[in-house]
């Protein structure tokens, strides 16, 4: 008996997915170039596609698969993060903030978006902007404190006396 097609794909896309797991983007994106008819599932295989692509070092491919992904499905966060992280990549800071601007539209209670606004903002020379931004992070979840020393983004603002300030401040309240 056949398998019919929607099976097909979702086997594809669990294989792609295993891929993935595996750190084998080829084997995934061979895997994925194989689906016939995406069907109902072009968000998951442009999101699978791009992480593939991610993998392999290829940014620009990536985000064009993450906005291809987006079209389908405007609102979800994981797409919206994943062109962000890439428009950082390929140069185009201020699309990475509009990007993150727009899941903070609809994702306003998720502390790592307001942290990777700060992070965004900070690279772009915006102290300001970023300082808020990651003041608010802090005070939605204070775990996020344990990221700042590791996170390059940050480097801009390291001898800021007002950053510092802030790192100062949120620390002491724990």
């Amino acid at each position: 008996m056949p398998i019919n097609s929607s099976k097909r794909r979702e086997r594809q896309i669990l294989a792609a997915e295993g891929y993935l797991a595996l750190n084998m983007p080829d084997h995934a994106l061979r895997e994925l170039g194989h689906i016939e008819d995406v069907g109902d599932e072009r968000y998951n295989v442009s999101m699978l596609h791009g992480e593939a692509l991610l993998m392999k070092g290829e940014m620009q491919p990536a985000l064009d698969d993450f906005r291809e992904a987006h079209k389908e499905k405007p609102t979800e966060l994981n797409a919206l993060m994943r062109m962000a992280w890439c428009y950082k990549r390929v140069d185009q800071l201020p699309k990475a903030i509009d990007a993150m601007k727009l899941a903070y539209q609809f994702h306003k209670d998720v502390p790592v978006v307001l942290y990777n606004l700060a992070c965004y903002y900070s690279l772009a020379g915006e102290k300001f902007e970023a300082l808020s931004w990651l003041g608010r992070a802090f005070r939605m979840d204070r775990e996020l404190l344990k990221l700042v020393p590791r996170e390059t983004d940050f480097d801009p603002l390291r001898n800021d006396l007002d950053f510092q300030h802030l790192m100062a401040l949120t620390s002491s309240q724990k």
